[in-house]
């Protein structure tokens, strides 16, 4: 008898996969902007200092969209002193991260990064010591045409087009007390209120997040999503999510069943969005904007900003490094976004380099992947078309953080080709066979791909990540881990914490 049970039908869908699911994050924090995506001199540099090498791997990683400049970083940030002539630019203390930021970077260099490299730009504004017209301005800046003050000003800096961007952050984790410009939920849904409806009028095409709590463990959580909706719900098109996982005193139980935290923080999201709609009978839905999620070790390895001493020069901060253990996490982090995929159409892996980051560089040196970077790679090529409403009957297991959890979790998308990808986690510590059932519907799988967790503490280096994938990282022969096959079921093995995508076809008979 099998270990667990996985229903697939072609009718039974949660929703399109948005490409913008698998976006990702690049602030001025570290070194993901200065030596990560941007280095004039390197070898690999283009004509506009930005790391080729870096760009090469963004591409392969399957990134859709970046979310730039922040982070706690956009609420201490002046955009119009990091535009124009670089030579002209002055530095300045950036009190989130204590770093002095060189301002070689701002929002032209960016967004023509985005543009050449073929990603989505999700911009974010500065409502922490900033407000309503700086905010406009930005979005005049960018979007607006020729003949108004700040799409002028773009024009004389070079750019002739509008850059068009179309996805807005309305401020970032502004319920934490340490954002510079902290507000009661009161204080920033007024504000949001107002400058969403400034940056609509300078654009009615853009898309707007509202912030949501910074994490389910606010003490605010709840409360905050009601009353920021309160004042913004008919302007705005997201709310914002933000969640962190890490292992914590040997957990690992606990840390494996990290999707499982994330499900329950969406299904609270999305049931406090949709209480406010209900009390406004409003048939709008609001959908959730996951533009910061990953593995940080937070509790355990980083000191906190008040504790950094101030820097200049891209400092290293926040550069964990990552094991095999931490890719199955990212792997099931993945299964819970696109298990999700009819509420959450944003999500941003944080950050893209450098910073708690599936890509790592060294100054003057090579770029290299870490163990996170290849079950995100692998999902994003994978994942397209429609999201199955995937059943699934597993044994469960008790954990010290989350309570009760399944052994095995899985997620499926089909392509209007018939195209498979399945995507599933087994977080026991032991061998299971799972029953993929599929009664009407013809299962093939073709390929597959799998990473195991290690026990070995991770090392900084291009030389020890690449001995974690040659360790935890493989080809599945398919032959192999298919164990039984009769109509309209299909037994696959699973190793012991592990994350396995297939791909295949799967077709209504």
């Amino acid at each position: 008898m099998a270990d667990a049970r996985i229903t697939l039908h072609p009718d039974f869908r949660r929703g399109t996969v948005d490409r913008r699911l698998f976006g990702s994050f690049v602030e001025h924090l570290g070194r993901a902007v200065y030596t990560g995506i941007y280095e004039p001199g390197h070898e690999s540099s283009d004509e506009h200092g930005f790391r080729r090498d870096v760009a090469d791997l963004t591409r392969e990683l399957g990134v859709s969209m970046v979310r730039y400049p922040g982070g706690n970083f956009v609420s201490n940030y002046v955009w119009e002193d990091a535009v124009g002539p670089v030579g002209q630019r002055k530095p300045f203390l950036d009190l989130a991260w204590r770093t002095v930021e060189p301002n070689l970077v701002g929002t032209d260099e960016f967004l023509q990064w985005a543009e050449r490299e073929g990603v989505e730009p999700m911009m974010a504004v500065n409502l922490g010591t900033r407000g309503v017209a700086a905010a406009a301005a930005l979005v005049e800046y960018c979007n607006g045409e020729a003949g108004t003050r700040w799409a002028d000003l773009r024009i004389a800096h070079g750019r002739t087009e509008p850059y068009g961007v179309r996805l807005w952050c309305l401020g970032n984790e502004m319920d934490g007390p340490w954002q510079i410009g902290h507000k009661d939920a009161h204080e920033y849904g007024k504000l949001a209120a107002e400058a969403g409806k400034a940056m609509k009028l300078v654009d009615p095409s853009i898309s707007l997040v509202v912030c949501g709590s910074s994490s389910m463990q606010m003490p605010t959580f709840g409360d905050w999503e009601r009353t920021v909706l309160s004042y913004t719900y008919d302007l705005v098109d997201h709310i914002s999510m933000h969640a962190y996982y890490e292992e914590v005193g040997g957990d690992r139980g606990s840390f494996l069943a990290s999707g499982t935290a994330m499900d329950r923080f969406i299904d609270r999201v999305v049931a406090s969005a949709d209480a406010v709609g209900a009390e406004r009978r409003s048939d709008k839905k609001i959908t959730i904007s996951f533009d910061e999620w990953n593995v940080w070790y937070l509790e355990t390895r980083f000191p906190g900003e008040t504790n950094l001493p101030i820097q200049r020069d891209a400092p290293r901060i926040i550069e964990d490094v990552y094991s095999g253990l931490d890719a199955v996490v990212v792997g099931d982090l993945l299964v819970t976004l696109l298990n999700h995929a009819d509420r959450v159409p944003v999500a941003a892996l944080a950050q893209l380099v450098n910073v708690i980051a599936p890509i790592m560089t060294e100054p003057g040196g090579e770029a290299w992947r870490q163990p996170t970077f290849h079950p995100f790679a692998t999902t994003a090529r994978l994942a397209h078309g429609t999201a199955l409403d995937v059943r699934v009957d597993a044994t469960a297991y008790d954990t010290a953080r989350h309570g009760s959890v399944p052994t095995v979790t899985a997620a499926a998308t089909v392509g209007d080709d018939g195209t498979l990808g399945l995507f599933v986690t087994n977080r026991s510590d032991r061998e299971v066979e799972v029953d993929l059932a599929h009664v009407g519907a013809a299962l093939e799988l073709t390929e597959g791909w799998r990473m195991v967790a290690d026990h070995e503490q991770a090392v900084h280096g291009p030389e020890h990540a690449a001995k974690v994938a040659d360790a935890c990282w493989s080809v599945v022969d398919t032959s192999a881990v298919v164990v039984g096959t009769v109509t309209g079921s299909t037994t696959v093995r699973l190793a012991p914490e592990s994350w396995t995508a297939f791909a295949g076809t799967f077709a209504r008979v």
